[in-house]
């Protein structure tokens, strides 16, 4: 391993064994526990990142979710997993992963070209500049996709798959720290249903990197395992880790993502178990020990590889054994530097503190540690990385430069700006926290919110002592809100000498703002402290607005790093206090979530079904194409060899006019509807009247929405006095029975009466043709099929190959037809039994498309494809079914009568014949008054409407088409044109769209 790698009793790592993994190519070493970014510091490798607009070197920075800078591409092929940050990513024997940014490579990137014009690239440049010429913007666009940095999806289906889980509980704490810990265990003990979820692979938190802590008297390690273990023998606590809660919403609904196997080799992984889980939870007492996240201070050339935070060297140090570098510059705001400079000097680091404060109380530091009150630094030096540090001696009190300070030889340069508290979540409803000039830093209320209850750091409780004690206060307060009031002793912990922080975020170097090195604030958007300044100079005085006009907080990290420094820069350069500047809005996620984990188990078939009536065996065995329809696969057409789509549509429409043809319409939604209420409902429903159907009598039924727009149609049958039986479009089944169930409940909740879905229930096969009567007597004994006895628009209980049956005579198609329904499970007997029957006919089985076919030529619309949610059914001259005289109004009735819904020169139903009877109308050509009339590079042409439906029917030997045109009833004989894909087609407007027996003849036989 690295000379970097060093022995550290509280490393988490298993140094007893190595693994293999390769980044960017190349094979190193690590131990199980290590971290990608704590492998490669252990290697050395300080550069892995590019920046995004001016394409400098970046390094890694922080050692958690707040790292800004290394994001890598996770694996490959279909287990690739873009923009993970280095920092969280767990190493496994095998693990592979590549940096995203630097084209072509990143120690060679032609974006670096770009930073030598910086001076022209500030805030606001690519929002400016890349506006012209418009046409220009994809190749723009192009360009800056691939300068981002990001990584790339995967172009192959995920492998792996997701699940959800929901709990209740009576406490969920959020952060396992300390606080988090003890939070759960006073909970736990009071025998409250506690769930503690942790966003790292352990719990402990801070103290994983503070093995000088001391709680209830026992070292960090030895308070950590057992909390654990008195969590573990508690049956009413759950805890889980890995588990990042990434939102809080109303009532107490906190989402967190769980990584159940990202850690583990493939091969190792178990196929039947989740990659990742999304947990649900719904909490009466939601406990958020979110700790805080140390902020680094801006001083010129703050972003070269090699400067980071100090807990980020303090956490490699102590957990992964990592010594971040050899000839160490620490400058900070706190006594944090002087725990941080203890450790690496003890480690064998050459140690240099620059304290901002003045001359005061220090802790005991190992021999050769150099400290220089009163001391920050100006700019860090180095080219590609940092090689040492120019400081600057600052006044006591104010943030001012007063001299030039010394250089200082360094190959790590670490600072701490304070503590800014995890607040996210608290917020995502939309509160705020507030500033606290004690802490420096925005913080959470002690006292928490109903519902949710704040501890420790993130209240501005830094020191440990303190912290325990305000989550004891807080707990109790907990317990009692939720009836189980006790007395709580906070552990007792050692307290530390500390002496006062210094507030201090940008360190002054002595000049303007903007001269000199650049002083990063945002490291992933390259937002400098100059371009803040420069956005208040262009009048942006709301946070927000600078958030935008800078991108500051923009991308993966959402600012945990940048945004407090940049808060306080806009309040200076407003010359306003901070608290008035305020924050941003937090909003989730608090860290990226992958759309699988969303997602969950709704995926494929999982999420859409694919949904087959019982029939569909006999579909295959007949060679039949299929095409979805609402989730549903329906034959599309039945091609016999040789035959194409528009071969086998004409064979099948001849077979359904001259002769007899059979379709399956099992897909059609069928809703049972009972009740003594049930004609008032259907007349509440339905445009048009219902109250003296007959039973045996079935009735064509137009649905509306409440704007009067049609939004459904079918055939509804009285079975009985009481019992309904209605049928809908195949792909709006669900809506419409939605639709029923919320007029119902919520505007008619008097009326008696029941819905209940039998789609499923009944298999249907529609027997059409001037032979159907003849093929149907062969199987039905017991009906009267006679014209007289067995009317247009009747049903007949009956049997149909020896089972019981209902039988419809309804017509889609314009032809004698009969609708057999059985139930489901014999639909296949039945229809081979129908097959056999109509043998001597050359009976023909056809698909959707010849349906469609066949009720164009009959002028029958279809919803939502003759229709689009602004068509009423005076538009589609069906004015015939409006029941305007029924007592009680129906649905959509008053939007009727609206002057633009009454407008004659409304979109109206027509229908069109091309003037060249060959040529078929593309559906959705537009039409338009002359040929002329096509659109220009000045402007879209007029248009009059469109095409609805377009086929060529072989019947009549000619093209059909229907269409929704402007006055469309008073243009009778017009010849129009239909303007689609560059060619404007002449047509003849028609007034009704009926092309086959008008009048009704056909079907009534």
């Amino acid at each position: 391993m690295s000379v970097h790698r060093v022995k550290i009793p509280t490393a988490r790592i298993d140094t007893t064994r190595t693994l293999q993994f390769r980044y960017d190519g190349r094979s190193y070493s690590a131990h199980p526990g290590d971290t990608l970014a704590s492998a490669l510091l252990a290697h050395g490798v300080k550069r892995v990142a590019r920046s995004f607009k001016y394409g400098r070197p970046r390094g890694i920075v922080g050692a958690g979710a707040e790292e800004p800078n290394a994001l890598i591409q996770m694996g490959e092929g279909a287990f690739a997993v873009p923009n993970i940050k280095a920092t969280q990513a767990e190493l496994f024997d095998g693990f592979v992963a590549s940096s995203t940014s630097g084209w072509p490579s990143l120690d060679f990137d032609l974006k670096a070209l770009l930073g030598t014009a910086s001076r022209f690239m500030p805030a606001g440049f690519y929002s400016k500049t890349f506006k012209w010429p418009r046409t220009w913007w994809p190749a723009y666009e192009a360009v800056i996709r691939k300068f981002a940095g990001f990584g790339s999806a995967p172009t192959s289906p995920d492998p792996e798959h997701y699940d959800h889980l929901h709990h209740h509980v009576d406490v969920l704490v959020v952060g396992g720290g300390a606080c988090g810990l003890l939070a759960a265990l006073q909970a736990g003990q009071a025998g409250l249903k506690t769930l503690l979820v942790d966003e790292q692979n352990e719990f402990g938190g801070w103290l994983l990197s503070d093995p000088q802590a001391r709680i209830d008297g026992q070292d960090a390690a030895t308070f950590i395992a057992t909390t654990l273990a008195a969590l573990a023998a508690l049956p009413n606590v759950e805890v889980i880790a890995r588990c990042t809660a990434f939102g809080m919403y109303e009532q107490n609904l906190v989402q967190a993502v769980e990584l159940l196997q990202d850690h583990l080799a493939y091969a190792e992984r178990k196929p039947e178990a989740p990659r990742q889980r999304l947990h649900k939870i719904r909490a009466h007492q939601v406990v958020l020990a979110t700790g805080a996240i140390e902020r680094p201070l801006v001083f010129g050339n703050n972003d070269l590889p090699g400067v980071m935070t100090v807990s980020a060297a303090q956490t490699y140090l102590q957990r992964y054994g990592v010594r971040v570098g050899q000839r160490v510059l620490i400058s900070g705001t706190s006594d944090l530097i002087y725990d941080c400079a203890t450790a690496l000097a003890t480690a064998g680091a050459q140690v240099t503190v620059a304290d901002v404060r003045p001359q005061g109380f220090t802790p005991a530091l190992p021999a050769g540690v150099q400290v220089l009150y009163s001391h920050g630094i100006a700019e860090v030096t180095g080219r590609g990385q940092v090689t040492g540090a120019r400081l600057v001696r600052l006044h006591a009190k104010r943030d001012e430069a007063l001299a030039t300070g010394p250089k200082i030889a360094a190959d790590v340069v670490l600072s701490s700006g304070g503590l800014s508290p995890t607040v996210h979540l608290f917020c995502h409803d939309g509160s705020r926290p507030t500033w606290d000039e004690a802490a420096s830093a925005f913080v959470l209320p002690r006292e928490g919110r109903q519902g949710v209850a704040c501890v420790g750091a993130v209240t501005g409780a830094f020191e440990l002592d303190a912290a325990l004690a305000q989550t004891t206060q807080a707990m109790q307060q907990v317990l009692t809100a939720l009836g189980h009031a006790q007395a709580l002793a906070a552990p007792p912990c050692a307290s530390r000498t500390r002496r006062n922080a210094r507030p201090m975020f940008r360190v002054p170097d002595g000049r303007p703002e903007g001269v000199g090195a650049k002083a990063f604030v945002d490291y992933q958007n390259d937002v400098t402290a100059a371009d803040i300044e420069l956005a208040v100079r262009e009048n942006y005085h709301s946070i927000e607005h600078v958030k935008r006009y800078t991108a500051l907080g923009f991308g993966t990290d959402q600012g945990k790093l940048s945004n407090v420094n940049g808060f306080v820069i806009t309040a200076r350069a407003l010359k306003r206090p901070v608290a008035e500047v305020g924050t941003t809005t937090y909003r989730p996620a608090y860290t990226p979530v992958s759309l699988g984990v969303l997602a969950g188990a709704m995926a494929g078939d999982t999420f859409e079904p694919t949904r087959t009536t019982a029939i569909h065996a006999s579909h295959i065995a007949r060679g039949a194409e299929f095409e979805p329809v609402g989730q549903w696969q329906r034959p599309w057409y039945f091609a016999k060899a040789g035959e194409d789509l528009h071969a086998a549509v004409a064979r099948e429409c001849l077979a359904a006019r001259n002769s007899v043809a059979v379709m399956d319409a099992s897909t059609l939604g069928k809703i049972q509807i009972d009740g003594p209420d049930a004609r008032e409902f259907l007349n509440r429903i339905y445009s048009n009247a219902w109250s003296q159907l007959g039973v045996g009598k079935c009735r064509y039924g137009l649905m509306l929405d409440e704007n009067g727009m049609v939004m459904d149609d079918g055939v509804t049958a009285c079975i009985h006095d009481t019992q309904f039986y209605m049928t809908t479009t195949t792909g709006g089944a669900a809506r419409v029975l939605t639709w029923l169930e919320r007029w119902h409940q919520t505007e008619w909740p008097e009326l008696r009466v029941w819905m209940t879905s039998v789609t499923d229930h009944w298999s249907t096969i529609a027997l059409v043709g001037p032979k159907a009567r003849a093929v149907l007597a062969k199987l039905c004994p017991d009906v009267d099929l006679s014209a007289a006895g067995f009317k247009f628009m009747d049903w007949r209980p009956g049997s149909v190959a020896g089972l019981p049956a209902r039988i419809f005579r309804v017509s889609f198609s314009g032809e004698l037809s009969y609708e057999i329904n059985v139930e489901s499970g014999y639909g296949q007997h039945v229809w081979e039994a129908v097959m056999a029957a109509g043998a001597e006919f050359e009976i023909t089985p056809y698909g959707t498309e010849t349906m469609h076919v066949l009720r164009a030529e009959k002028g029958f619309i279809i919803v939502g494809q003759d229709t689009d949610g602004s068509v009423t059914p005076v538009d589609l001259a069906m004015g015939w079914a409006l029941g305007m005289k029924k007592p009680f109004s129906f649905l959509g009735k008053r939007s009727l009568a609206r002057s633009d819904t009454a407008r004659s020169d409304r979109k109206q139903l027509v229908g069109l014949l091309p003037v060249d009877p060959h040529a078929v109308l593309v559906e959705g050509a537009q039409i338009v008054e002359s040929a002329d009339a096509a659109p220009t590079a000045d402007g879209p042409a007029t248009m009059l409407g469109h095409v609805t439906s377009s086929y060529h029917s072989a019947f009549l030997g000619r093209s059909i088409a229907m269409a929704v045109v402007k006055g469309g009833a008073q243009r009778q004989d017009q010849l129009l044109y239909a303007w689609a894909r560059g060619t404007a087609t002449p047509v003849k407007l028609v007034a009704s769209s009926v092309f086959v027996d008008p009048k009704g003849e056909r079907q009534s036989v």
